[in-house]
């Protein structure tokens, strides 16, 4: 029995799961201080080769996938 697909499959559903909502979903941003203390953790993140700045996000917590100001 071939398990290629159903890996596959998982592989997809995972993903699918892990992008967040989409930007008419998000709430308000949030600054660092509320994230932290709301179970958060900030992610910082290049933007495309770094060159371009950087991004902010409250990863977890109440305030899930906002942007950090």
């Amino acid at each position: 029995m071939r398990k290629l697909p159903y890996t596959l499959a998982a592989a997809l559903a995972a993903s699918a799961l892990a992008v967040p909502a989409t930007a008419a979903a998000l709430p308000a941003d949030v600054t660092a201080s509320q994230c932290i203390a709301d179970g958060g953790m900030i992610v910082i993140s290049a933007v495309g080769d770094g060159t371009q700045g950087y991004s902010k996000r409250c990863m977890g917590g109440v305030h899930d996938g906002q942007t950090v100001l």
